[in-house]
């Protein structure tokens, strides 16, 4: 032994070092080797014992899905519910590995090759049986399911179907198909199916919202997954659920403001003059007129989002809030009350016409020689000559401002995703020509729900309205945009346009007044100008006149039948509509000097004194 300074203790014995090193090192050997050869043992010798201890039970966490909040209609009804389904889906690792197990456990139980041989060929036809059975039961083509399991054995997850009825996902459990995996999910159904199919959109296969309302209210809508733990096998089968981590959030429900019985009328006349009419497209919007809400939006050609799998995209734009065109002389009344109201013209004012109108190297045509015109008859005759003389009289700054105040140019801001905001050229950059053309709805453009909201400038006594497709009281933002007593002037003027002699005979409505506004326009045709043979048919329309309580807007895009007038189009959609509407939502009639109409003996072209 040594003392604190290293020297050696007298009567101490010396310790061996050498050898404690050497039996340490020894020691570490050994245990090398015994865990060698404890893995080749275990590796090559007993690979079954691996085996099971991989099918051990663990506890992971799984996703629970969440609700999809549903779509309803003004009153309740439902216009997109989902509904909990399961999806199926494969895994060929995990199939091959339970064919692999059966054979090792006939091996274990010391089974001759001939009996082993025999039951792998049973247990073979039993499982080839129970997959044409499976494709049977869940209407696949034949070996649909074999190819998903046998083409790839080391793929793990391949869905073979998404979300179909609980009942037959449990008649293909009950198979008990090794490596056939079972998840909840849910699927979104529609109600209405293709009658309102442009205004609430679709999901796609992951739930998430594609189209309208269902995309342009996805975060609203789409739940929160919750989280539970479970105990899985080895095989990633669950075979206990052990507690709650996080319950799903289901999603908010939304009320439009949509009237699903309207919106049925709304699709089955405008379908009717699609067809009558042999027309490319064509969309309708009502609106309530004190409020702004959208009663109905209707686009054809329709689509069914219940069976979408081989449609276009183009079948999915909703025509009435995504695509513009030039309203043409619909927008005569804003320039008669934008004169009114400025004082550019008096209500006794007159207007020689003449039929054309020169305005430097261009000039202005009516369809006839009206001669000479009061305001109310600029109006029934829808004078292009007798408005152009009126813009004219504004100025630019002051005339674009009418136009922007009823909302031309911008969005309509009615809650619909990729609305169109339309076009109108600034004042700074008019010429008079420009001008002349704008008072009869050419060089700016439009959709739909546009000119339907700018209607409610005349329909609630000058009081412009924001539009909206979710249901409220009120309107949180009017805007005057003329007086009362010019709004209701103008109005007036407007009833005469449904008289015998006017340009809209064909959009009376039995009971009630109607102020409305005929626009048939030609199609541009890019640089080239306009087209000679294809039309907008337009139609914007107010009733009860006396106290308006419901607008309605028709556009039929290129109507071939013959016809192509919006007073011929899509005035006669305009009185089956209104007459539908007021009647379910029990408005009264406004005059007792009623007469039937008869919509199969209504006037021809040649009837008409005036046709636009």
């Amino acid at each position: 032994m040594r003392d604190f300074r290293g020297r050696v203790k007298s009567g101490s014995a010396p310790v061996d070092c050498e050898r404690r090193r050497k039996l340490l090192v020894l020691s570490v050997l050994v245990c090398m080797a015994v865990l060698v050869v404890r893995a080749i043992d275990l590796q090559v010798f007993d690979k079954q014992f691996l085996q099971k201890q991989g099918n051990k039970t663990y506890v992971t966490d799984v996703v629970v899905p969440a609700y999809r909040g549903m779509i309803r209609d003004r009153n309740g009804e439902p216009l997109a519910v989902s509904t909990p389904m399961q999806s199926i889906w494969v895994n060929a690792k995990d199939h091959h590995q339970a064919e692999q197990d059966f054979e090792d456990e006939l091996k274990k139980r010391k089974k001759s090759p001939e009996e082993i041989a025999v039951r792998l060929k049973d247990y073979r036809a039993t499982t080839r049986a129970a997959i044409r059975e499976m494709e049977r039961l869940l209407d696949l083509p034949p070996g649909k399911v074999a190819g998903l399991l046998n083409d790839n054995p080391k793929r793990q997850f391949a869905y073979v179907i998404r979300r179909i009825e609980p009942p037959r996902a449990e008649q293909v459990k009950n198979l008990k198909i090794a490596g056939v995996n079972f998840d909840r999910e849910f699927k979104r159904f529609y109600p209405a199916g293709a009658v309102s199919a442009h205004v609430v959109g679709f999901t796609d296969l992951n739930d998430a919202g594609q189209e309208g309302i269902e995309k342009g209210y996805e975060d609203v809508l789409k739940g929160v997954p919750g989280r539970k733990r479970v105990i899985r096998d080895g095989k990633q089968h669950i075979i206990e659920d052990v507690e709650n981590v996080r319950d799903p959030a289901p999603g908010r429900d939304l009320q439009l403001s949509i009237d699903q019985r309207i919106q049925y009328i709304a699709y089955k006349e405008l379908q009717r003059a699609v067809a009558e009419n042999n027309a490319k497209s064509a969309s309708l919007v009502v609106l309530d007129a004190k409020n702004g809400e959208i009663l109905a939006a209707v686009s054809l050609p329709p689509f069914n989002p219940n069976a979408r799998e081989d449609l276009k995209e183009n079948l999915y734009r909703n025509r009435a809030m995504t695509e513009i065109f030039e309203p043409g002389s619909t927008v005569k009344p804003f320039v008669v009350a934008a004169a009114l109201d400025g004082g550019y013209v008096r209500p006794n004012a007159l207007f020689v016409t003449h039929g054309v109108f020169p305005i430097g190297k261009h000039t202005v045509r009516d369809v006839h020689n009206y001669g000479t015109l009061d305001l109310t008859h600029v109006i029934k005759k829808s004078s292009n000559v007798a408005v152009s003389q009126m813009a004219l009289k504004m100025p630019p700054k002051y005339f674009w401002g009418i136009y922007n105040q009823l909302g031309f140019g911008k969005s309509a801001e009615a809650g619909f995703p990729g609305e169109a905001s339309g076009r109108l050229l600034h004042y700074s950059k008019m010429k008079d020509f420009d001008r002349a053309t704008l008072s009869f709805g050419y060089g700016l453009s439009a959709s739909v729900v546009q000119l339907a909201k700018s209607y409610t400038a005349l329909a609630d006594d000058g009081v412009l309205h924001s539009v909206s497709l979710l249901k409220r009281d009120e309107d949180p933002n009017p805007v005057r945009v003329f007086s009362a007593k010019t709004a209701q002037s103008v109005r007036k003027m407007m009833e005469t346009v449904i008289m015998k002699d006017g340009t809209a005979y064909e959009a009376r409505v039995d009971g009630y007044t109607v102020a409305g506004k005929t626009g048939t326009v030609k199609k541009a045709a890019g640089a080239h100008g306009y087209t000679s043979n294809k039309y907008f048919a337009v139609f914007a329309g107010i009733a009860p006149a006396s106290d308006p309580r419901l607008i309605i807007t028709v556009m039929i895009d290129e109507p071939s039948a013959g016809k192509y007038y919006g007073g011929l189009v899509s005035a006669p959609v305009f009185s089956r509509v209104m007459t539908g509407a007021l009647r379910v939502l029990d408005i009264p009639p406004d005059r007792e000097d009623t007469m039937p109409i008869m919509l199969s003996h209504r006037n021809s072209p040649a009837d008409s004194h005036d046709i636009d």
